[in-house]
């Protein structure tokens, strides 16, 4: 059964988003798929409405007419070039956009958080991660859910070292979780799976705030 519904996608140049766009544009739930980007993409189909924007100067035209918000925003502080850049990608700008989004109608709220997110840790990035888990919820979502895959695998248009060491440790690791159910939510998972439990989250449209960890994301 087709459906109006609009999705609204940040992220969708990363590992997860890339996936994410092109199921969202399969799918029959979404007539329209609005994606934020800094730089054009150059995808090209009929219900894709590709907004180039800058995210430091959003307005409310620039989230309008979502039913479903997807954050896959993310980057390193390599990329970033500093904790303060990385800090605005991957938690002012999810934040921001999502005000502007639920002010603007929007329902549902799905996030790509990450294995380990804790607004209390010591380590930099697991507090980032865990700062944007609280913010988010405290906007009101009427659904809202977060998704906390460990080391994503797939096909990166850039090279991040620590994710190719990462790999070969997921090697050694995968025979071991096997054995040892409490380190299965620490075995890598794939990009394409983060995103097809996403859509399938959204479909469900389930009230309240829930949390996906790491190994219920590998069903999918």
């Amino acid at each position: 059964m087709h459906s109006s519904k609009t999705a609204l996608l940040i992220g969708a140049s990363g590992l997860v988003g890339n996936y994410l766009v092109f199921k969202l544009l399969q799918s029959d739930r979404y007539e329209k798929v609005i994606t934020l980007v800094r730089r054009p993409m150059h995808l090209k189909h009929p219900k894709l409405d590709e907004r180039v924007v800058d995210f430091d100067q959003l307005s409310f035209e620039d989230v309008a007419g979502a039913d479903d918000m997807f954050c896959c925003l993310g980057t390193t502080i390599k990329q970033a070039g500093s904790k303060e850049a990385f800090r605005k990608v991957d938690l002012i700008y999810p934040v921001k956009v999502g005000k502007l989004a639920l002010e603007t109608g929007a329902k549902q709220y799905l996030l790509v958080s990450s294995i380990g997110a804790n607004a209390q840790s010591s380590i930099f990035y697991s507090k980032t991660k865990g700062e944007v888990e609280a913010q988010i919820a405290a906007l009101g979502y009427p659904n809202y859910t977060i998704f906390r895959p460990s080391m994503l695998l797939g096909k990166r248009k850039q090279f991040r070292l620590g994710e190719e060491l990462g790999k070969v440790v997921n090697l050694v690791l995968s025979p071991i979780t096997l054995l040892v159910p409490p380190l299965r939510k620490y075995k890598g998972i794939q990009a394409s799976k983060v995103a097809s439990a996403m859509l399938d989250i959204a479909s469900q449209e389930v009230p309240g705030q829930h949390i996906i960890e790491s190994n219920d994301l590998q069903r999918y």
